[in-house]
């Protein structure tokens, strides 16, 4: 059995599902009466379902020292940030690096909200999961038929 099923299962879910939206306060005038809401990004209930599932996997594979992400990404010639992340040759990429792209875009979230949801809605995650489920296929001798 493919040791990242539970990260891979989410694929079709992911690709055919809304990721989530930015919410934008068009409703207040900005006065002090009615001030405005700083715009923000709700995800949708799958997404927030596999990052707790992410998460969860990156604690029980603390061998693969996701929490270095950005030297582990650095270390493949991947800079830590969106431009670099999206245009990083997967194919080329063993199982930590690609799992250090995702906890690369997870993390970029904390510091420029909406860079996750930019990630899912480009189809990096997808490619990214896709390549995972590869890697993981090839480790366990399964095979898939074209999907």
């Amino acid at each position: 059995m493919n040791p990242f099923n539970v990260l891979t299962d989410y694929i079709p879910i992911l690709e055919t599902e809304p990721s989530g939206e930015w919410i934008i306060d068009r409703e207040n005038d900005g006065t002090p009466e009615r001030p405005l809401r700083m715009p923000f990004v709700s995800y949708s209930e799958t997404v927030s379902r596999f990052l707790d599932d992410f998460y969860a996997f990156a604690e029980q594979h603390e061998e693969m020292e996701l929490n270095r992400y950005g030297d582990l990404l650095q270390s493949r010639g991947i800079e830590w940030n969106s431009e670099s992340m999206r245009q990083a040759d997967v194919s080329a990429l063993d199982v930590q690096g690609v799992l250090a792209l995702m906890m690369g875009a997870v993390r970029a979230e904390r510091f420029a909200e909406g860079m996750l949801l930019d990630f899912f809605r480009s189809g990096c995650m997808s490619k990214w999961l896709r390549q995972l489920r590869k890697i993981g296929d090839a480790e366990t001798g399964e095979s898939r038929r074209s999907e």
